[in-house]
């Protein structure tokens, strides 16, 4: 009887390794991608000019496709917003709540085998690499509140962690498992070349938006001012682009660094009050927050004049729109760079 398995492929060199080492004692394998929304990799890639010669690819995708397996893609979206919000084991450096993000997608996957019929779990864990969810007194914590205990299987660092019940029932044998620890990824990058993985993504402090301190800071900032820690899809995604600039605590301005963030950025503009440069070249600017007045129109006109070309010009004509998509002509001065005021910036 062939023994199956679902592995949770994040896209890294980890996910892949755990999953062929498995795969290659005959088992079985699929996997599963879960998608929060926080990903770092494909969306800010695809925008920004500086990331143009990054491979654009979906990285789980990429694994599924080297191990010849099929890959579930799961939008768990609305469910894990209160992971994000109401962390029962807290929040690691920044807003990730590692721990309680890996309890709930092994948790997921768990509930994922029973409905499907599958023998066990796979993860890329590896005791020690990260501060939070991957210490000695926190990967059991895993197992046992994700509900999956011993049907969850770390190949990578097996040797060091008790024998799951795959190993105790002869379904894998665990002197084919390895016994990483730490965060140096040279035992990996040997592994993988010896399974012929020449091409992987490489690990640049997680997958997830979440771990970055600027973006961190962003949502922080959204919670704060709203008065409420709530979130929907398209602030996640804002919050990756462009400058993040609040004048005032009613009102913020997204302005595009560069083309690919306003032609992404247009994609709102039915949905926000913002402001285009006329005269000159210039990012669009998406305003989020309360209906503005006069004074506030001509001040944010003004700081979104200082990023166009005509930042040293005495006069920059803009056009500002309402969310009604009415719009008012304004010609105004562009803020001088020490006008803008350093807490405004947000991150």
């Amino acid at each position: 009887m062939t023994r199956k398995a679902v592995a949770l492929i994040s896209g890294g060199l980890d996910s892949l390794l755990a999953a062929k080492l498995i795969q290659d004692q005959g088992i079985y394998v699929e996997g599963i991608n879960f998608y929060t929304g926080f990903c770092v990799e494909g969306h800010t890639h695809a925008i920004r000019k500086k990331d143009r010669n990054r491979v654009k690819r979906n990285n789980a995708l990429w694994v599924a496709e080297q191990l010849g397996i099929k890959l579930h893609i799961i939008d768990i979206v609305d469910e894990y917003k209160d992971i994000v919000i109401n962390p029962k084991h807290g929040y690691g450096a920044n807003l990730n709540p590692c721990l309680d993000c890996k309890i709930f997608m092994v948790h997921k996957a768990y509930e994922w085998i029973k409905e499907n019929h599958f023998d066990f779990i796979i993860t890329g864990e590896v005791m020690g690499q990260r501060p939070m969810s991957q210490r000695k007194k926190t990967l059991p914590v895993v197992s046992a509140e994700s509900g999956a205990e011993d049907l969850l299987l770390r190949p990578l660092c097996a040797k060091y962690l008790p024998e799951t019940r795959p190993e105790k029932e002869g379904w894998v044998k665990r002197e084919k498992l390895h016994g990483i620890t730490g965060r140096s990824r040279k035992q990996q990058m040997a592994l993988a070349q010896q399974f012929g993985f020449e091409d992987y993504a490489q690990p640049a402090g997680g997958c997830c938006f979440l771990t970055d301190e600027n973006y961190a800071v962003r949502l922080q900032d959204l919670w704060d001012n709203r008065g409420q820690k709530q979130y929907e899809l398209d602030d996640i995604m804002l919050l990756k682009v462009g400058r993040h600039i609040r004048p005032s605590q009613s009102f913020k301005l997204i302005i595009a660094r560069e083309e690919g963030e306003s032609r992404f950025l247009s994609g709102y503009k039915n949905l926000f009050q913002t402001i285009k440069t006329v005269s000159h070249a210039g990012p669009l600017a998406l305003i989020e927050g309360e209906k503005l007045d006069q004074q506030q129109i001509e001040l944010a006109c003004a700081i979104t004049a200082r990023y166009s070309k005509g930042r040293d010009s005495d006069s920059v004509e803009l056009l500002f729109s309402d969310q009604n998509q009415s719009t008012q002509q304004v010609h105004i001065k562009p803020l001088a760079a020490n006008e803008i005021q350093q807490e405004w910036y947000i991150a």
